[in-house]
């Protein structure tokens, strides 16, 4: 049995030798093909979705398996059954895929996959999912940060948009400033030191019993109502590009408990307008102020949270005043999507960045 395991080894060695040998002489070779189709995959959350771009902007399919369904009744994102939903539906959603781009798999050039941030048991499922294909057909395999595929989103929506530029990052787990010096590298400016924007959210849309995805509904409703609640707001931020919405998320959820023990009753079109003025003010004018900093007349948004209309609108309002021209992805490109990590995959490729061997596993969280 020992021998039978060290030649077991050897022979796992070896396939691994040779595929990054192949995939490494490849990825030289895709940098000066006019014509590069990326199959991007990901998986870090709750939809399932693999996409084909070509050169980075033009997307040949965008398929989308999502679970919102599925776990509304948690009222969240179970993370065992997310897992094992994207294993049921992943090998579906690449046919589709295929098919809308209408070409096979031999047509593919390289394969981008999503590694982190996100659910370890969902990312695993596409990481795994992509190590395999990339092995079976001897293809470069891409590492993506989710982050630089919502960045990424932009560039499939605005065919034009080049770098440099501030992103503003509203994302369920990430709201962040950053300098985006080229395709792949930035700069941090600014973070949130507590709950992410869309953590926010989700948990405020709870408190109201909004169910989920709250952000969607919170949106919703605010358009009903007024911003007269005014909810207890620090100013220890006020000078810098961090961000805190901890204290905001709680200074709701304390008032709506107060109201209901107290046996009054509130408006809940205008807690949600009341909660979401102050967070998109804060999001809003900092973006500016870094606009401002660091002398761009760029401003890019990426995330979920992008989606958000009254987002848009103060954005748009205050990039106006300020002559500062905004990007924002298409609607179906702001939340989670393969074919931001298929463009994401092929600047990386242009830039002689993450190419992985066959050891690539998920992680949690990636650095900003």
């Amino acid at each position: 049995m020992v021998i039978v395991a060290i030649f077991n080894i050897k022979w796992y060695n070896k396939i691994m030798e040779n595929y990054f040998e192949i995939a490494q002489e490849k990825f030289k070779k895709l940098q000066k093909k006019e014509n590069v189709l990326i199959l991007g995959i990901e998986s870090s959350c709750d939809e399932t979705s693999i996409s084909i771009v070509k050169n980075g902007r033009e997307i040949l399919s965008n398929i989308i398996a999502t679970q919102i369904e599925i776990h509304k009744r948690f009222g969240g994102v179970v993370p065992e059954v997310a897992s094992r939903n994207h294993i049921l539906a992943i090998n579906t959603v690449l046919e589709q895929a295929l098919l809308e781009a209408k070409i096979t798999l031999e047509d593919i050039d390289a394969i981008a996959v999503t590694y982190g941030a996100g659910l370890v048991g969902a990312l695993l499922v596409g990481v795994n999912f992509a190590k395999a294909v990339a092995l079976a057909l001897e293809l470069p395999l891409i590492a993506v940060s989710h982050i630089e595929g919502h960045i990424s989103a932009n560039y499939l929506t605005h065919k034009k948009l080049e770098p440099p530029f501030v992103c503003l990052m509203v994302s369920g787990g990430h709201t962040a400033i950053l300098k985006i010096d080229n395709y792949t590298t930035h700069k941090l400016l600014g973070s949130t030191i507590d709950d992410a924007v869309g953590e926010a959210f989700d948990k405020v849309a709870r408190v109201l019993g909004l169910g989920y995805p709250g952000g969607v509904e919170i949106d919703r409703l605010a358009k009903l109502g007024k911003p007269t609640i005014k909810f207890t707001k620090h100013e220890i931020l006020k000078d810098s590009l961090n961000f805190s919405f901890s204290g905001i998320k709680t200074a709701v959820i304390n008032y709506i408990n107060n109201q209901k023990q107290k046996n009054q009753p509130f408006c809940i079109e205008d807690v949600c307008a009341s909660f979401q003025s102050l967070v998109v003010g804060e999001l809003s004018n900092k973006a500016i102020t870094a606009c401002k900093l660091q002398s761009t007349k760029k401003l890019v948004v990426a995330g979920g949270v992008g989606a958000n209309s009254f987002l848009k609108q103060e954005l748009t309002r205050l990039c106006k005043e300020n002559n500062i021209e905004l990007f924002v992805p298409e609607l179906k490109l702001c939340t989670d999507n393969a074919g931001m990590i298929a463009s994401a995959g092929y600047y990386n490729l242009m830039a002689n960045k993450n190419l992985s061997d066959l050891t690539l596993t998920a992680k949690p969280t990636v650095k900003l």
